[in-house]
């Protein structure tokens, strides 16, 4: 009998214990969850055009399809299934058909999938329709460059580059002589008409901006006679250390292109016509150089040629905005308080109004009939698209992609919090909880290290840094929005600039000082991790955290200045953090009090290094002589290295292998055995 009994306690707390793990997230989990994003809202206002990506964990690939919804809610339609993904959706203005990308190729179909028809055999990376349906644009690469081979053809088999200029790799990629360049050519119900005219014919730039720009840079005119685009027209090292991207405009009917924002040394972006075709609309920051500098809109009067910024004295970013049908305001989404929400502003009131509220992200959203239609996310939630009442900020939840998995998966809390930095101001912290949290129980904790360094701990919900999958694993995350971070006013973006090391890592301080004054946290089990910015903060804690921490994970992060500036790319991003190169006579103080490397002697904890042999921003060097360094001091160390992985993990089974190795570390380091 007391076998018997005790035969199914057992059993029952083996159940608890398999029960428990099941309703967690898990990386596995995390990579079954299909990944929504917009593509286009249907002319009448009535339906919405969105696209759906699901991996394939073993096959280690993605495929995305696309499907339409109602926008008064019901349910969604599958329209497209090809072998592979289908891409860049849009309606056909007089909205009869539905245009697609499929291998680079357009196609068209009806709204509800049916009559698929290849459009074009010509390889197209982007499109859009004209307005009147006359032409349609699409963006290409042209090669402008020359191979090994090309230069001596008696050695084939020669495997070099030859470089003579800056720029020679981007992010992940090497330059390879190919631009992207527009085009526009004739059409008429579902045929191209003519040859495709290159309005950037001769011209060895890029349109969008490499590498992540997209269709939104570059824009029809309400009448379908000009084009608008994004462009940095220079090349080499001047493109290496600028910032300077212009709005250009192309006529049809001319061929003559205008810069219309010469005068701005900063960032151009995204041009935008209101559909009464009075007005170019366009992102914009103003000081050179500064690629994390205030987003404003500027409001071009197309009739009097005369630029004025509508966003002035609003001191918060205002970005992806969107026309309102009547051309008399606009909608765009701004940072507040670690959260991403829709703004309204009228072109005759200069105070903008706030839409929506709750802890949340949007991330993009279009403006139908009567309403606004976005994609949002937060720390418990991914992607799903809901519709908007712009005057109330009232919600309704359109998709339900992810509602099974969720249903069945336990989220932790997430807390808002007010923490006192030192020297005196209010910094929102946000503290994840695992679920099933427990008050009277002790936990390990993460301190989180946001990178950019000028990128928001908002409500993100990532594949990689997911605070919901770390919650999940029993530690609590304090993850706060430290000095340098948007949504809080351009004083406090701005101070991280030059200041590395200094006031920010004084607020990663504050932070977990203060979270570990809890009860339930476990001052002995604390660990510091973060990527990029966040990964040289995990390097810098590394040498001055003061017995804090008990274990440590960098990824792609910054170990030695010096390094790091001699073989990085877009040199205007250190030219303006470090405020200089490490040779001039007064050398910035960045490279004396704020590189890692000067710390190394004070290396006494256990760092797991992560790095991409792809990432050209943080060059896997660093993550190398960061290793070396521990190795070279009998520190416990670990390094993964993807040799096909730049700045981030992008394939499903890398991404699964990164997070077994995450959580073996901090579990060696922080859990009791």
């Amino acid at each position: 009998m007391k076998k018997q009994l005790l035969f199914s306690l057992i059993w029952i707390f083996a159940f608890a214990l398999l029960t428990q793990a099941q309703d967690r997230l898990t990386p596995e989990k995390l990579w079954e969850l299909g990944r929504v994003s917009l593509d286009d809202i249907s002319p009448d206002g009535q339906s919405l055009l969105y696209g759906v990506t699901y991996y394939d964990l073993a096959e280690n690939k993605s495929n995305r399809d696309l499907y339409i919804i109602p926008l008064s809610g019901g349910n969604a339609r599958k329209i497209t299934a090809f072998e592979g993904s289908e891409g860049n959706g849009k309606f056909r203005p007089d909205g009869k058909r539905i245009g697609f990308l499929y291998k680079g190729q357009l196609w068209e179909m009806n709204p509800d999938g049916s009559d698929k028809m290849k459009v074009s055999e010509r390889n197209m990376n982007g499109f859009a329709y004209s307005p009147r349906s006359t032409h349609i644009l699409f963006i290409d690469e042209v090669n402008y460059g020359k191979e090994v081979k090309d230069i001596y053809p008696d050695l084939p088999k020669a495997e070099a580059r030859i470089i003579d200029d800056l720029m020679y790799r981007h992010w992940n990629q090497w330059e390879d002589g190919l631009k992207s360049n527009i085009f526009y050519i004739g059409y008429a119900d579902g045929k191209l008409k003519g040859e495709p005219t290159n309005i950037m014919e001769g011209e060895a730039f890029d349109s969008p901006l490499m590498p992540f720009g997209g269709m939104e840079e570059i824009a029809w005119s309400a009448d379908g006679e000009h084009i608008a685009y994004t462009c940095k027209k220079v090349n080499g090292k001047d493109y290496a250390v600028s910032t300077n991207s212009d709005i250009y405009l192309y006529s049809l009917k001319t061929a003559k292109t205008t810069n219309l924002s010469a005068s701005n040394p900063g960032y151009d972006k995204a041009p935008l016509f209101s559909p009464d075709g009075k007005y170019l609309l366009w992102s914009s920051m103003e000081r050179a150089g500064f690629e994390a500098d205030r987003n404003r809109l500027i409001l071009f009067d197309l009739k009097a040629q005369s630029p004025r910024e509508l966003s002035a004295g609003w001191d918060r970013n205002a970005n992806s905005p969107q026309w309102a049908a009547d051309s008399k305001s606009l909608y765009f989404i701004s940072g507040e308080q670690a959260t991403e929400q829709i703004f309204h502003i009228k072109l005759d009131q200069k105070k903008p109004r706030q839409v929506t509220q709750g802890v949340h992200n949007y991330y993009d959203f279009f403006v139908a009939a009567k309403s606004l239609v976005g994609r949002k996310a937060s720390m418990s939630m991914p992607h799903e698209v809901f519709r908007i009442n712009p005057e109330k900020g009232s919600e309704t939840q359109l998709t339900f992609v992810n509602k099974k998995q969720l249903d069945q998966t336990k989220m932790g809390k997430v807390e808002k919090r007010m923490v006192k930095t030192s020297d005196g101001k209010d910094m929102l912290v946000w503290m994840i909880y695992p679920p099933d949290f427990d008050p009277n129980k002790k936990y390990p904790a993460l301190l989180y290290c946001q990178g950019g360094p000028q990128s928001t701990v908002s409500q993100f919900f990532s594949y990689r840094w997911n605070f919901q999958l770390m919650a999940a694993n029993d530690y609590i995350i304090v993850a706060p929005n430290r000095r340098g971070l948007p949504s809080f006013g351009q004083e406090w973006n701005d101070q991280i600039s030059g200041d590395w090391g200094g006031q920010a890592m004084k607020d990663y301080f504050s932070a977990i000082d203060d979270a570990k004054k809890e009860p339930f946290i476990d001052e002995e089990r604390l660990g510091a991790v973060g990527a990029s910015y966040g990964g040289y903060s995990v390097y810098w804690l590394a040498g001055n955290h003061d017995k804090r921490f008990k274990c440590f994970i960098s990824h792609c992060g910054l170990f030695n200045f010096e390094s790091w500036y001699g073989t990085t790319e877009e040199m205007f991003f250190a030219n303006w953090d470090l405020k200089g190169a490490y040779w001039k006579k007064d050398q910035p103080i960045s490279y004396q009090q704020h590189s890692p490397h000067k710390y190394v002697r004070n290396w006494d904890t256990p760092m797991l290094v992560i790095h991409g042999e792809k990432d050209f921003r943080v060059p896997v060097s660093e993550g190398m002589q960061a290793f070396q360094a521990a190795q070279l001091q009998n520190i416990p160390s670990r390094f993964l290295f993807f040799p096909n992985e730049g700045h981030w993990v992008q394939s499903p089974q890398n991404g699964v292998l990164w997070h077994r190795v995450y959580f073996e570390w901090l579990d060696k380091w922080l859990k009791k055995s």
